[in-house]
């Protein structure tokens, strides 16, 4: 199987990416994350000429998360929402299950700023998301999308330079650690463990270019997975061309047996 994440920032600006992105890689199960589109605005059509169906939660301009497949794979129990999660109207969390597995795409909030009312609602829906995993973990499970935390200082360009700063604080990352604690296994840096893996870059500046990024896109597997592992790596030429994401995808390789 190979599965894909990837923060699109906004499918349907960023949907010819996305349909060169599943002709050249064909991807089993695609995890989407800030569709940023109206539940009528979804480009199902679109998806379906390239072969692919999906389920999605979409509330608008902001967030919004999808899981697309073969139009030939079912979608069964697709479940909206994280129980627990402090704004369910920003539409962060689906699930559904995908030939054996149950598939989760997650958009964590970003949190803005330390101490404020936004940087809690981060606390409070990791905690919440521990608490999912926790109850899901036991089987196979696939948990993907762009987590918004760094978990140490490899997966920052320059540590010094956020400190004080979202995404590298010492309780989103005990937050986030609780979360793969929770039975999971962090699927690059279990294959890449000195790699720095970024998979975010900012558009100002040359970023890019000067790999100047940030990995907060992350996918977990539950230990029942782990040794179905073969790959995991990011496509950074999704971070190049034409109205590119800011983020790029990150995808993997599973042996399942039948």
């Amino acid at each position: 199987m190979r599965a894909a994440t990837w923060n699109v920032n906004s499918l349907n600006a960023r949907l010819p990416r996305v349909l060169e992105f599943l002709r050249q890689h064909e991807p089993d199960v695609l995890l989407m994350q800030e569709t940023k589109c109206e539940p009528q605005a979804f480009p199902s059509d679109a998806l379906a000429e390239a072969g692919y169906h999906a389920a999605h939660h979409s509330a608008g301009r902001w967030a919004g998360v999808a899981i697309a497949v073969p139009l030939d794979v079912e979608l069964p129990d697709v479940a909206l929402g994280l129980p627990g999660e402090p704004a369910p109207e920003e539409a962060r969390w689906i699930e559904a299950g995908v030939g054996p597995l149950r598939v989760v795409s997650v958009y964590v909030p970003n949190g803005r700023a330390v101490d404020s009312p936004t940087f809690r609602d981060k606390l409070a829906f990791l905690e919440a998301m521990r608490e999912r995993v926790r109850e899901l973990s036991s089987g196979s499970l696939l948990v993907a999308g762009d987590m918004n935390v760094c978990a140490t200082d490899l997966d920052v360009y320059d540590p010094a330079a956020f400190a004080g700063s979202t995404h590298v604080t010492k309780d989103e990352r005990e937050c986030f650690g609780a979360v793969v604690d929770a039975g999971m296994v962090d699927a690059f840096r279990y294959l890449h463990p000195e790699e720095p893996g970024f998979t975010w870059w900012d558009y100002r500046q040359g970023h890019f270019h000067r790999k100047l990024g940030l990995r907060i896109d992350y996918l977990l597997l539950s230990q029942a997975l782990s040794g179905t592992l073969r790959s995991c790596g990011i496509d950074r030429n999704y971070r190049k061309g034409q109205k590119p994401s800011d983020h790029a995808p990150l995808l993997a390789e599973l042996e399942l047996t039948a």
